[in-house]
This record gives structure tokens, C-alpha cells and sequence, in this order.
């Protein structure tokens, strides 16, 4: 399974010139490329679903869209394990959106990024946590139901999840704000997930 980052490799950077466009194209690019590639778990995952439902492994679709979310962070945050070229497209584009932000910050914000350039990884680090939220929610937007975690404490105050692959009764087109998602993979070194 790769990952569907086609939003992400098509990215736009030349024509933002403004870094609060450059914040919010970066969140419709990555939550689009969250989105489709949960469609694309969600797709692949039904015809096996049935074959391997015996094996032990309960709510592995919860756990295959966490791994490709955590997947995604390390790519937005620039952790990724895939070597990199001078031709990787995602990753300059990463860049330069990052380089627009950069640019835009207040000069008591832009203390905290003083020596973050070029890669600006706190930046970026910063940027997922602050959205990490919504790209979950675009990653799940596919889950039904009937699809819950594995884990019994996923939710804060150690509920698991009631569906959809999401905490406290949060579902597509409901989108409750302010919830976590129920997974911490995406700070899990890659090697080790």
C-alpha cells in the first residue's frame, strides 16, 4: 500500500505569495490527500475484510487509516524515511510552503523559528500539531459505523472509540471540534511502526 499523496506532488507553490494563503492552501492540500487516500484504504480493505475476520486482529481499518495518517505526518513534517531526491516534488513543495509561512510570521512568532530554515522542521512540527485534527477527520471521512479502534483507551478519559474511527460520538458531517485523534502513531518513529 502506498500513499496517496496526489494532491501533495500537484501542489501549487508559485503562485501563493501570501503566507496565510500558503497556511490554508497547505491544509486543503493535505486534508485532500488525507481524504483520498482514506477512500482508498476504505476501498481496497472491503474485499479482505470478510477473508481475514477471524484473525485476531479486530478494527484493522482504524489502524490501517492511523498508520497512513502517521504517514502523512512524517511526510508533512519532513521525517519520512523515503529517501529523498532533488526531484522529490512533494518535499520542495513542502518547502517552499513552509518558506511562505516562515516569511509571514509576526516578529514575536518568527523568534521561535529563528534558526529553523531551510528545512523548518519546529515549524512544521508545529503546523501538524496544530492540524492534526482535521487531517484525521479527512483521513476517517469514509469510516462507517461500525468501524472502532483497537484500543479500549483511545479517547480521552479512556473510552474507546463509538465509531467512524473517531472519539465522542464525532462522525462525518457532524464534526465535533476540539477532538483528538484516537491514534498517537504519527509519533512513533517510522521504523518502529
Amino acid at each position: 500500500l502506498h500513499l496517496c499523496n496526489k494532491n501533495m506532488v500537484k501542489m501549487e507553490t508559485t503562485k501563493i505569495t501570501d503566507s496565510s494563503k500558503a497556511k490554508d492552501n497547505l491544509l486543503l492540500e493535505v486534508c485532500m490527500a488525507a481524504y483520498y487516500e482514506g477512500d482508498s484504504i476504505k476501498t481496497h480493505y472491503t474485499p479482505y475484510q470478510e477473508i481475514y475476520k477471524d484473525t485476531g486482529s479486530g478494527f484493522t481499518l482504524c489502524t490501517m487509516l492511523a498508520r497512513s495518517f502517521a504517514d502523512i505526518g512524517d511526510i508533512v513534517r519532513g521525517r519520512d524515511m523515503f529517501k529523498r531526491n532533488n526531484h522529490d516534488n512533494v518535499e520542495n513543495g513542502l518547502r517552499e510552503v513552509f518558506k511562505k509561512i516562515h516569511s509571514g510570521l509576526n516578529k514575536s512568532k518568527i523568534i521561535d523559528y529563528d534558526r529553523d530554515g531551510p528545512e523548518y522542521y519546529k515549524l512544521r512540527e508545529d503546523w501538524w500539531y496544530a492540524n492534526r485534527n482535521d487531517v484525521w477527520k479527512a483521513i476517517t471521512c469514509k469510516a462507517k459505523e461500525a468501524d472502532k479502534y483497537f484500543r479500549k483507551t483511545a479517547c480521552n478519559g479512556g473510552k474507546r472509540t463509538e465509531g467512524y474511527c473517531r472519539c465522542n460520538g464525532d462522525k462525518p458531517d457532524a464534526d465535533v471540534p476540539n477532538i483528538d485523534p484516537p491514534t498517537y502513531f504519527d509519533y512513533v518513529p517510522q521504523y518502529l511502526r
